[in-house]
């Protein structure tokens, strides 16, 4: 699985919070129509926010465990996403054993919170069972501000 939604980690705390973002361009192909005009659907801010929340699991544990999505307890959506929007995504830890995770995280833009979510509950498995671990590691060098892939 590649993490589409992710351009940038601003910053992380092993095991508590991470801090990423996602500048979003009318050229993707991510939109969806509506009277006023184009906008993210609900469920890819969800999935923007889980997959920060994924980054902070395979950064805590050196890539040896990835976050599965198993359900959301509570999701709000505030206001819509429109192309130029630049997403920040908040991600922290609510508890965490190697066979399982629970986050809370806001998805904002210009500092106005868009989506909060609640008990992100995840399972925890082995990284290496699906993905490479050398892509997985480069991929976060540069996602993390380490520089071009290499």
């Amino acid at each position: 699985m590649r993490f589409h939604l992710i351009d940038r980690i601003e910053s992380w705390t092993p095991r508590e919070r991470i801090t990423a973002r996602k500048v979003t361009s009318v050229d993707e192909e991510l939109w969806q129509p509506v009277g006023s005009g184009p906008v993210l659907p609900f469920g890819l801010a969800l999935e923007a926010l889980c997959q920060s929340a994924t980054w902070l699991i395979m950064l805590s544990t050196d890539h040896r465990l990835r976050a599965a999505l198993l359900a959301v307890n509570e999701a709000t959506a505030h206001r819509a996403v429109v192309p130029g929007d630049v997403l920040r995504m908040e991600a922290s830890i609510e508890s965490m054993n190697d066979e399982a995770a629970i986050l809370d995280g806001t998805v904002s833009v210009d500092g106005e919170t868009v989506l909060e979510a609640r008990g992100i509950l995840c399972a925890l498995i082995a990284g290496e069972l699906l993905d490479d671990p050398a892509d997985t590691a480069r991929m976060a060098h540069q996602l993390v501000g380490g520089g071009p892939v290499r």
